[in-house]
């Protein structure tokens, strides 16, 4: 009796081809989620327009815009690496959906590597509308070649941070406490990360304090090149650096599938 022949042949694809796939899912999935759109596009937009045309918050610059725009970009990076990330993955954790992916062809770190990139893609396309939207209020970004390599960076190692606390929260955390305390971690943020409301109008202790969190690392290095055409901004990379090292460590370590 022969073994036959079968076209195509059973097993598993490439690895590249199943990354890029569950990639191209997580998007979708992301995108077409009314409550992650809310939260990645249409809340970021509306502080940047609101906040820029209506006189709320003493920015302490010439435009409000100017200070806004970097700060809106740091919240973009935010409501997606971690507050969707979290939210998504904690449900998907709470229906049994990662413990199925778990045992697929596709590796465990591959799927995490998959939701990074998805990440990364919704993250262009909200860069991209914000600073459409910035440059229409009258932004006008600085820095060079130099300061768009540091944005760069700044992004990747923010992006890097928020993920890791992310993935950390909907590992250990039932999936009702994570949509509550994700929410709740981003609204604090918005006001207390030096997103719309300067740092130094905080009390000193406070505003120390405050000045080592991933958002005020972020949107302070990101205004510090496109506001104030400063150079690197080490000291804010540094943070970045340490939030994503604890970060990701935390969550490879304590995340539970099941």
């Amino acid at each position: 009796m022969s073994t036959g022949t079968y076209a195509p042949r059973p097993g598993a694809a490439p690895l590249g081809r199943m990354i890029a796939a569950q990639t191209a899912l997580e998007t979708r999935m992301l995108l077409r989620n009314g409550e992650q759109l809310l939260l990645t596009i249409v809340i970021p937009s509306l502080v940047l327009v609101l906040f820029s045309t209506v006189d709320i918050v003493d920015t302490g610059s010439e435009r409000a815009v100017d200070f806004l725009a970097p700060g809106v970009l740091a919240l973009a990076v935010l409501s997606t690496a971690f507050t969707g990330q979290a939210i998504a993955t904690g449900f998907e954790r709470r229906y049994g959906v990662l413990k199925r992916l778990g045992a697929s062809p596709l590796p465990r770190w591959a799927l995490m590597c998959a939701k990074t990139l998805s990440v990364l893609l919704t993250q262009l396309l909200q860069i991209t509308l914000l600073t459409a939207i910035a440059l229409g209020l009258g932004w006008s970004p600085k820095g060079g070649v130099t300061g768009f390599a540091a944005v760069l960076l700044l992004l990747a190692l923010g992006t890097a941070s928020f993920c890791g606390l992310g993935l950390l929260m909907a590992g250990t955390l039932r999936a009702e406490a994570t949509l509550a305390a994700a929410n709740l971690v981003f609204l604090l943020l918005l006001v207390g990360g030096g997103v719309i409301v300067p740092l130094d109008r905080f009390p000193d202790a406070a505003a120390d304090v405050l000045a080592l969190l991933p958002i005020s690392a972020l949107s302070g290095g990101l205004r510090d090149i496109l506001t104030d055409g400063a150079g690197i901004p080490w000291a804010d990379l540094g943070i970045l650096t340490v939030w994503a090292v604890l970060g990701l460590g935390a969550a490879a370590r304590f995340f539970r599938w099941e």
